[in-house]
């Protein structure tokens, strides 16, 4: 730590143990919060090009007239109320008003099927189902024929819906509406329903990605999702001069409890973003000081930078060169725990006043303190890169049956390719016999909804919860994921490979999305591939490669070859064994609505494998 000390500012990553805000349950840690911060500001929202503030106060005047009509709608203890919207204010009032009602909340992903919508709401036995905009009404209208549990339909957006006259439907400010009136004839009883949450109680469902059959919504109660989130500032330390980003899906166990939960605890201010497709302008306004993200989200910013340097001059490719140059010397001896002499310190002031300071501007990380990675592996040599740049990037290791990070990297001691040693808060342990990860403590899930079989497959009688990761830990204590145990590759002539070690060296390339690596019982490697359009995009139109259409640039030999380059480049860090032969290119532009993705969007291997056999037996013809 402390070669680190006049370089890179890790001064407000400390763990802090100290109890921030009193309360057993969600909803008595927010209101708890509402007392002490009062006219604070908490959550910022772009609307029509200002950016609006909402505080503590303003926050829980709208949680209160929500949760007042709830009540009003005859919303009981324990019902659940689902939420189909992307990442905006009113996801997070919707979500603190059901808990507060003692109901349980549900997040849907917006970008999931009417199909979808209908499963989710049944499985979990919605009644009252919040929705974004007409976009996601439409949704919601064309299943609740068969959801005769579903009574009302609440809208946040009524934009295009001035003219609908449904009964079941009505607008949120409608609703708030409503809760004022209930609330001036019954005064007592909301704080009655706060009051009368438990911390055993079920608080929040989280529904897996579903990338090996329907989708499986993980149970957490209060008492996990309270003992979590303050276990998050043992690892990586927030306040409320902190400012985050708020764009990650907030169904997701990611944003829910690191964004909206650990915020909501200590104090940091939320900053939502327009819309998923202005995150790379909105980060460079908002300059969070404390980042978190998945890799895509990273790899993105690395690859704008790196077209971007093709761009430049000569000159300026000099002097990044240089920069980066003089930050990664300084980044390997920190990693090694070596001393950074003061010529080398010298050095790296210049770097960052030539170079490096404008680079983590164009990314919008020039006030971050900290970068955390987590819910897909990440390059190493991508950590090695940011380090670079003088910001720290740590990587945290957990799933939804965790409640997020059970494993974290501590600044003072960071091991790229490492996800870090055991969270304070919890226990993580090889099995012996298989090499699987095993977690235990109170931040592990209650279990699966309505899948008896399926929780007693995952925690065992000792309360150990099988993750399905393999892995490894060194003498310090640090764990390592080598893969999923039903994803290592045996190939024919018997060679255990480890498909993520090469799909991320495939994902560090500005040119690649995601990959997937073929070869269980098959005699060599091959990969599938899925392109970044716009920087393939770019390519070809600086190499005047023609093409009409997104799978005319996949067919095109140029970028055919450019891919073959990048493959040979992952090749040469690898035995011949464990080298990928032949490839090929997804043709179908694909978002999160295609069922090959993941609402976070990563491939589904198994899925993706069994779409498209006939294209990989072809590879081994």
């Amino acid at each position: 730590m402390k070669a680190m000390q006049g370089l890179w500012d890790t001064s407000g990553i400390q763990p802090c143990h100290d109890l921030i805000v009193p309360g057993d349950t969600v909803p008595s840690v927010f209101w708890n919060a509402v007392a002490m911060r009062g006219d604070q500001v908490w959550m910022r929202q772009k609307e029509f090009g200002i950016w609006r503030s909402w505080s503590w106060r303003q926050t829980a005047e709208a949680v209160r007239e929500i949760a007042g009509g709830l009540m009003a709608l005859g919303f009981a203890p324990g019902e659940c109320a689902s939420i189909l919207a992307n990442t905006v204010v009113e996801w997070v009032l919707a979500d603190l008003a059901v808990l507060s009602c003692g109901g349980v909340a549900n997040g849907i992903y917006p970008t999931d099927a009417a199909a979808q919508v209908h499963y989710l709401c049944e499985d979990s036995r919605t009644t009252v189902l919040f929705v974004e905009d007409d976009e996601q009404l439409d949704k919601a209208l064309e299943v609740r024929a068969g959801l005769p549990l579903l009574r009302k339909v609440i809208v946040f957006d009524m934009n295009g819906l001035r003219d609908l006259h449904d009964p079941d439907v009505m607008s949120l400010e409608a609703l708030r509406a409503l809760g004022r009136e209930h609330l001036q004839g019954h005064a007592q009883e909301l704080e009655q329903r706060i009051t009368g949450c438990t911390p055993g109680d079920l608080a929040i469902l989280v529904y897996t990605s579903g990338t090996t059959g329907k989708p499986k919504g993980a149970m957490h109660s209060h008492r996990g999702l309270v003992y979590t989130v303050r276990g998050y500032n043992t690892l990586v330390a927030q306040d409320a001069h902190d400012e985050r980003m708020c764009f990650l899906p907030l169904c997701h166990i990611a944003e829910r409890l690191g964004g909206e939960y650990f915020a909501m605890y200590t104090g940091a201010i939320l900053n939502f973003v327009e819309n998923p497709e202005t995150v790379p302008e909105n980060v460079r306004e908002i300059a969070p000081t404390v980042f978190t993200a998945v890799p895509r989200v990273w790899e993105k910013f690395y690859s704008a930078v790196m077209i971007a340097l093709k761009e430049a001059s000569g000159l300026q490719q000099a002097a990044y060169g240089w920069s980066i140059g003089v930050g990664s010397a300084i980044a390997e001896r920190v990693l090694a725990g070596q001393p950074v002499g003061a010529g080398l310190r010298l050095k790296f002031r210049l770097a960052r006043w030539l170079a490096l300071d404008n680079v983590r501007k164009l990314i919008g990380i020039h006030r971050s303190r900290y970068l955390v990675t987590g819910a897909a592996p990440i390059s190493p040599e991508l950590v090695k890169w940011y380090l670079a740049l003088g910001v720290p990037m740590l990587e945290v290791w957990g799933m939804t049956e965790t409640c997020g990070a059970a494993t974290g990297m501590p600044a003072g001691r960071i091991k790229p390719g490492s996800i870090g040693p055991a969270a304070a808060y919890n226990e993580v342990r090889i099995d012996p016999a298989t090499g699987e990860i095993l977690v235990r403590g109170t931040n592990v899930f209650m279990g699966y909804l309505n899948l008896p079989e399926k929780t007693a497959e995952a925690i065992d009688p000792d309360g150990w919860l099988h993750t399905g990761d393999v892995g490894a830990m060194d003498e310090d204590g640090y764990f390592r994921i080598t893969d999923r145990m039903k994803d290592i590759i045996i190939t024919a002539g018997g060679k255990n490979v480890t498909p993520s070690e090469l799909e991320n060296e495939l994902k560090f390339s500005p040119y690649i999305t995601d990959a997937v690596v073929i070869g269980d019982a098959r005699p060599y490697l091959t990969a599938i591939v899925m392109i970044d359009q716009e920087n393939v995009e770019k390519f070809a139109q600086d190499h005047d490669v023609p093409f009409s259409n997104y799978q005319s640039l996949t067919r095109a030999q140029e970028v055919q070859d450019l891919i073959q380059a990048e493959i040979d480049r992952v090749n040469a860090r690898f035995a011949r064994v464990e080298q990928i032969k032949k490839f090929f290119l997804l043709e179908t532009q694909l978002s999160a609505e295609d069922e090959e993705l993941t609402p976070t969007m990563k491939l589904k291997r198994k899925l993706v494998q069994a779409k498209y056999r006939e294209r990989i037996d072809a590879m081994y013809a």
